[in-house]
C-alpha cells in the first residue's frame, strides 16, 4: 500500500511540473493535469498489481516506475491538447465578438 501512497504523490507532483513547465498554463485549470496523472497513475497501479507485476523477483519495479511515467505522459498529452484546443476556441470566439 504504500507504493500507492508513493504513486499517488509522485504523480500529483509531477502534473504540477507539467502544468508549470506549459507557457499556455492559463488556457486549462491548475488542478487538471495533476488530477489527470494522479487518476492514470492510481488506475495503472491497482492494474498492475492486480495483474500480479507487483512484489515478484524482477518485476517489483513495475508497480513503482510504470504509474509515475503512464500519469506523466497522460499529463503532458492532455497539457498539449487542452492548450491548443482552448486557444483555438477562445481566439475564435473573441474574433466573433469583436466583430459584432
Amino acid at each position: 500500500m504504500l507504493s500507492l501512497v508513493i504513486v499517488v504523490l509522485a504523480t500529483i507532483a509531477a502534473g504540477f511540473i507539467v502544468w508549470g513547465a506549459d507557457k499556455r498554463h492559463s488556457r486549462y485549470g491548475t488542478v487538471l493535469p495533476a488530477g489527470i496523472a494522479t487518476t492514470v497513475g492510481a488506475l495503472a497501479w491497482i492494474i498492475f498489481i492486480s495483474v500480479g507485476w507487483g512484489y515478484q523477483p524482477g518485476l517489483t519495479w513495475i508497480p513503482w516506475v510504470g504509474p509515475i511515467v503512464l500519469g506523466t505522459i497522460a499529463a503532458v498529452a492532455v497539457a498539449i491538447f487542452l492548450g491548443r484546443t482552448r486557444t483555438k476556441l477562445d481566439t475564435a470566439a473573441l474574433t466573433r465578438a469583436l466583430r459584432l
